[in-house]
């Protein structure tokens, strides 16, 4: 399975309301991006993802999970959504100033490409991240 990272305004979505959802979850809208589009498409059910929140504190503050792949809300468009629950937060969050100091989180696209919003993760940033956060 592979790993993810999502980002989001707390502004807008927080971690909060992610939580808030229950085990429903909720959708994951407003990617306006291809490429942050076709990492959506190639999410699968039960993959985990990190839960970044951009903008405002700068940090990877929880872990979700894919509850529905990838699905058309409007048919004439070409975006698609992804749904998620919450599965557990970071007991420590860990920021982007920290990320970018680990040697080991180098080549992450939270480190090199810090704009795309939807993000692959290696199996080495993710183990390495959840050390960090105290997993």
């Amino acid at each position: 399975m592979a790993h993810w990272l999502i980002k989001s305004e707390p502004s807008t979505w927080s971690w909060d309301q992610q939580v808030a959802a229950g085990a429903k979850g909720t959708h994951w809208d407003g990617v306006k991006n291809h490429t942050a589009k076709l990492n959506l498409m190639a999410m699968k059910q039960g993959e985990q993802v990190f839960f970044y929140h951009s903008n405002e504190g700068l940090e990877i503050v929880g872990i979700v999970e894919v509850t529905r792949e990838a699905y058309n809300w409007i048919p004439s468009e070409p975006w698609v959504l992804v749904d998620f629950k919450a599965v557990k937060p970071l007991p420590k969050p860990v920021t982007l100033a920290q990320a970018k100091a680990e040697p080991k989180l180098a080549k992450m696209s939270l480190v090199t490409s810090f704009r795309l919003s939807v993000q692959p993760v290696t199996d080495e940033e993710w183990a390495q991240v959840c050390r960090m956060g105290g997993l």
